[in-house]
């Protein structure tokens, strides 16, 4: 298979009059397209301004009477690491043969450019408007919106076929320093000109590219009221970030989100990032702002500067922290000495991007294409009832607040993959001393080691197994599910739809971090997949296809584990394992379920896009393994996760210390320790 959405058609140049903008835009048809489902695409269309570094952006209207939209727009300049797609999928940059030659002019002054990708007009009606779709793309302080890994043609064409036309928007905005750089003296700068708060220019961006979509997307055939944000990693807590919002309370751009596995952090004050900085720019050797704004774009992103969204009592609501994550019961909390910010601990990650990324890493090695399952996929659960939780929030309820939109929120079964070098480095009595020395009380971090089958004298083939594990429960897992469980108390228990990604990656064998982007997208050069049909049997729990989706029923799975659930079913291995198997377990993706799981959360999130239930509320939605499909209750879901670890493990912890745990280990031994490669 190649690349699906790398170039378009020349001929029949479509044009759009827009008469709010008083210009006329004129696109592409997409490559994609078919007499049956015709695609237009206008790329790199400005709009926002930067009037200076570190500042906010305007909105932009200004346009020539001709606007050339054939071409996509400069990107944020950023470090030159191995692309998203190369790293996360197992691809070849060097094979043109797959994937699309991009080039992307770096411009930090024009990079607030969006691409809308939508349906030829005689696909919709003239008198309605279709909905919209807005993507943040994630990969912390490096990415595009223009890649062609979230090329809009393949599900704009499936809304197409299905009957319920979408536009899809892909959005740039500024990264790393450039966009969320922040200090006292940058705030006190910015108050100099009238602005309140500081950093979150990254954010601002992203909102202003809101409020272009709702007030002009209307020219193109879009609804400006029904706009759906969907954003995966850094994307994703961005979302979570303007749901959160001052601006969603007041002005609310959006009517509904999907977040997608979402690299959940502390989000830290303005001082605890002015130190971060501060420690920037005397590497730097500058010494105010206005030096800090004369230094090259390109020499300011090579500085190692994690931070994303800062609370800087501005951009977030009052109480945030209350409605973003549950609220913890109120008890006595055995140790009174002080943890150390997350921020501290992500200051000193220097393989690390924001989203856990390893910078500049060739991943390779260390992705096994067939895996064998890890000997210890779930545990038997500690039995430990030691339960010690901070205080309980008492931050007032805003009086004035709305109420909040509708989400869709999910995560994939092995985040962690990511961190398979950082985690092949560590030594069991290494990593007992860590977690001991961050949890700071034994009773705790003896219920955390003993739930992960972890302790001085794990061999070493099997402690990177269990690393991973507590690494993508710390990480990825558990926030996602704390985060779904406040959402639905802060929306009366309503309009929070919950999803597990367990489909494998065809290159890699494992549900990776990112791979829900391969068969959302559908843009992935993928290797040749087995030709399949579908089993002669069927499963009776599938829940029925959407409307207009032709996805047959799900094939009766077997896992091969000898844990089963109620129905069964069995858990799914996720192959933490480093080893590879090419013989017996290894997933196989074949044509068959990867055109079932494409299809199911294509037609999904459309569905979800124009304001209908993707599937009953009271049910978690699963996509693999093997193909697998559909609702699920949630007795299978604490089969899917360590749903009773997290009870009796973690929640005792607090998410801020659970978290700080999984930054360490991603990290790695600390620089000058014993590790198992040192000399």
């Amino acid at each position: 298979m190649i690349a699906k959405a790398t170039l378009a058609c020349s001929e029949e140049q479509p044009v759009i009059h827009h008469p709010v903008l008083k210009t006329t835009f004129s696109g592409l048809v997409h490559i994609l397209s078919t007499p049956q489902a015709i695609v237009h695409q206008y790329r790199g269309i400005k709009y926002a301004s930067i009037p200076a570094r570190f500042r906010q952006p305007k909105l932009w209207s200004l346009y020539s009477p001709i606007t050339d939209a054939t071409h996509y727009g400069p990107i944020c300049p950023q470090p030159n690491y191995d692309t998203y797609e190369v790293q996360m999928f197992g691809l070849n940059d060097s094979d043109d043969t797959l994937l699309p030659r991009q080039i992307f002019k770096h411009d930090e002054f024009e990079c607030l450019n969006l691409n809308i990708t939508c349906p030829a007009p005689s696909h919709t009606r003239t008198s309605e408007k279709i909905p919209v779709m807005l993507w943040i793309h994630g990969g912390g302080n490096r990415g595009s919106g223009s890649s062609w890994l979230f090329d809009g043609g393949a599900l704009v064409q499936k809304s197409i076929q299905i009957g319920k036309p979408i536009i899809l928007v892909t959005i740039n905005f500024r990264l790393g320093l450039l966009g969320f750089a922040a200090s006292p003296a940058l705030r006190d700068d910015n108050r100099d000109v009238g602005e309140d708060g500081v950093g979150n220019y990254g954010l601002y961006d992203q909102r202003r590219a809101m409020e272009w979509v709702h007030k002009f997307i209307g020219g193109f055939g879009g609804d400006p009221n029904n706009i759906t944000l969907f954003g995966e990693s850094t994307g994703a807590m961005d979302i979570l970030c303007h749901i959160h919002s001052t601006l969603n309370e007041t002005a609310p751009m959006f009517q509904r989100a999907i977040v997608q596995s979402a690299a959940v952090g502390d989000i830290p004050t303005v001082h605890s990032v002015g130190w971060q900085l501060s420690k920037i720019m005397s590497s730097l050797r500058v010494h105010s702002v206005d030096d800090l704004r004369a230094v090259d774009a390109e020499v300011l992103q090579s500085a190692n500067f994690t931070i994303r969204a800062i609370d800087d009592g501005v951009f977030l609501a009052k109480g945030w922290q209350g409605h973003l994550f549950p609220k913890a019961e109120p008890t006595e909390v055995v140790s009174s000495q002080p943890i150390h910010a997350a921020a501290a601990a992500l200051s000193s990650c220097h393989l690390l991007g924001h989203d856990g990324l390893l910078n500049g890493i060739e991943l390779d090695a260390f992705f096994p294409k067939r895996h064998r399952g890890s000997p210890h996929p779930f545990r038997v659960h500690s039995r430990s009832r030691s339960r010690t939780r901070h205080h309980e929030d008492t931050t007032p309820e805003p009086s004035n607040r709305t109420q909040l939109q509708p989400l869709l929120i999910g995560d994939c079964g092995a985040e962690s993959q990511q961190w398979s070098l950082p985690a092949s480095l560590w030594t069991a009595p290494g990593v007992v001393r860590r977690i001991r020395a961050v949890c700071q009380s034994l009773n705790k971090s003896a219920a955390l080691l003993r739930a992960y089958d972890i302790t001085t004298y794990t061999p070493d083939d099997e402690l990177p197994d269990r690393i991973l594990e507590l690494i993508n429960d710390a990480r990825f897992a558990w926030p996602t599910e704390c985060i779904a469980k406040a959402a639905k108390e802060n929306r009366n228990g309503h309009n929070v739809w919950r999803y597990v990604f367990d489909q494998e990656s065809p290159s890699r064998g494992v549900p990776h971090h990112g791979i829900d982007l391969l068969y959302l997208f559908d843009t992935v050069p993928l290797p040749c997949l087995v030709t399949s049909s579908p089993p002669e049997s069927f499963s009776s729990v599938e829940s029925p296809p959407l409307s207009g989706v032709s996805t047959p029923p799900t094939p009766d799975m077997c896992f091969g584990s000898d844990s089963s659930s109620e129905d069964g079913r069995a858990s799914p291995d996720y192959g933490f394992g480093l080893e590879t198997d090419d013989e017996w377990g290894a997933p196989i993706v074949d044509e068959y379920s990867y055109n079932r799981v494409r299809d199911a959360i294509q037609g999904r999130w459309i569905s979800f896009a124009y304001g209908e239930s993707p599937w009953k509320e009271d049910k978690v939605y699963v996509f693999g393994p093997e193909g697998e499909i559909g609702e699920r209750s949630q007795s299978i879901f604490e089969g899917r996760r360590r749903v009773q670890v997290w009870k009796e493990a973690l929640e005792p912890l607090g998410l801020h210390i659970v978290q700080k745990i999984g930054v360490e280990l991603c990290n790695g031994p600390p620089v000058g320790s014993k590790c198992k490669f040192s000399s």
